[in-house]
C-alpha cells in the first residue's frame, strides 16, 4: 500500500523525533510529508509509533492511501526527481 503521511507539530523537538521515526519507513519528500511503500502490518506499526508522538490536543498528522494507479501518476518535480519516472 502507499501512503503520503503528512504532519503539523508545533513541538520541534517532537516534530525532529516524527521525522525520524518515518525515516525508518518511506522518504521524507518535504519538510513534513514522508512518501510510504508499506504492507499493512508495517503501516500498523509506523501509524502506531507517530500517534504516540503527536500531542493529542496540539499537533495534527494525516495518513493518506494512494491507489497504486494514484501512486504511479503522481507528479513530482525539483532536484532529485527528474530520474524516478523513467
Amino acid at each position: 500500500m502507499y501512503w503520503v503521511v503528512a504532519y503539523d507539530i508545533t513541538s520541534d523537538q517532537r516534530r525532529q523525533k516524527m521525522l525520524a521515526m518515518l525515516k525508518d519507513y518511506g522518504l521524507p519528500v518535504q519538510r513534513s510529508v514522508v512518501e510510504c511503500d508499506l504492507e499493512a502490518a508495517r503501516f500498523s506499526q509506523m501509524r502506531d509509533r507517530a500517534l504516540q508522538l503527536v500531542h493529542p490536543k496540539l499537533d495534527k498528522i494525516f495518513f493518506y492511501r494512494l491507489c497504486g494507479a494514484c501512486w504511479f501518476q503522481a507528479e513530482r518535480h525539483g532536484p532529485g526527481w527528474s530520474d524516478l519516472r523513467k
